[in-house]
């Protein structure tokens, strides 16, 4: 069986016995095809620690589609899938190298962009009250702020499953994993507001605004995650916010980051955002660190 045979397999237990999402898979066949065309190799006993640091010498070297340098954790998420293949390999006794061999490179600091408080407040004004399609796009961020939300759970949500009154909902995440979010009084006054002006029957909880309102011409107006960043992107720009990419993601960031800036513990934050080890979470506290401020204030030049 040669590897490109075995890793259709791999990907296939990711997708059946592990439960990874669709786009997870997708990656990680992305980034094993990257290894086997770059190493040539044909069976799982050509793998060995120096075709692996070839690749990763030639990772390092990569540009990438706006021709800068392949980003450190880019170069990690390969060797994870790598590792995770090799593991695989060995469960099923098939000789190769070890997957323990193969140590990840360290990586540089995740840079997190967030909004202050008044960046905040100006961008959930910016959509106006004046249509729906405003009321809709007040409480898309709303509920990014109120939840923080991953883009491609906000985009799956439906109307029924959305607790208004217990302002709390489950929600599907990264490996499938449930949790709870909760919405603030200003979110459940936005998606009330939104849903009563609403004169469709599609399911979906965020989605398109025809022409005129006239939806009997569309079967699917679920709203996908380009249009999203399109919106976040346009009502940035009404609000002045400048010099910073404004996304779902920083408004994931946001929320993360107001959490813990006002005392929240960092394993409340980790529950959730969703994160599966607290590790994640550790990028924010960085930005968030009263004791950290304190003590300059209290010690820094203090004769002065």
């Amino acid at each position: 069986m040669t590897l490109n045979d075995l890793k259709n397999q791999f990907l296939e237990h990711l997708e059946i016995e592990k439960n990874r999402s669709r786009k997870t898979v997708e990656n990680y066949g992305h980034y094993l095809t990257r290894f086997l065309s770059f190493t040539k190799a044909d069976q799982p006993s050509h793998i060995d620690m120096d075709a692996v640091r070839k690749f990763r010498i030639y990772l390092n070297r990569m540009s990438d589609f706006h021709n800068k340098p392949l980003k450190k954790i880019t170069q990690n998420y390969h060797i994870i899938a790598l590792r995770s293949f090799l593991k695989y390999l060995a469960k099923r006794d098939i000789k190769t190298l070890a997957a323990e061999k193969v140590e990840l490179g360290k990586q540089e600091d995740r840079e997190v962009e967030f909004l202050e408080p008044s960046e905040v407040a100006r961008l959930i004004l910016a959509p106006g009250q004046k249509t729906t399609a405003d009321l809709r796009d007040k409480a898309i961020l709303e509920t990014l702020f109120s939840t923080g939300l991953r883009i491609s759970e906000l985009c799956s949500l439906n109307q029924g499953e959305i607790n208004l009154n217990r302002g709390e909902f489950s929600v599907r995440g990264k490996g499938s994993k449930l949790r709870v979010v909760f919405l603030s009084d200003g979110a459940k006054e936005s998606l009330k507001t939104y849903i009563k002006n609403r004169k469709d029957s599609d399911p979906a909880l965020f989605i398109r605004i025809p022409p005129n309102e006239k939806y009997e011409r569309y079967e699917n107006l679920r709203l996908t995650p380009r249009s999203i960043q399109r919106i976040i992107k346009k009502h940035a720009i009404k609000a002045g916010i400048i010099g910073k990419k404004v996304s779902p993601h920083s408004l994931r960031h946001t929320f993360a980051t107001d959490l813990l800036r006002n005392g929240a513990d960092i394993r409340s934050v980790q529950a959730m955002l969703g994160h599966s080890s607290v590790t994640t979470t550790q990028i924010y506290t960085h930005v968030t660190d009263k004791q950290l401020r304190e003590i300059h204030k209290r010690f820094h030049s203090k004769n002065k």
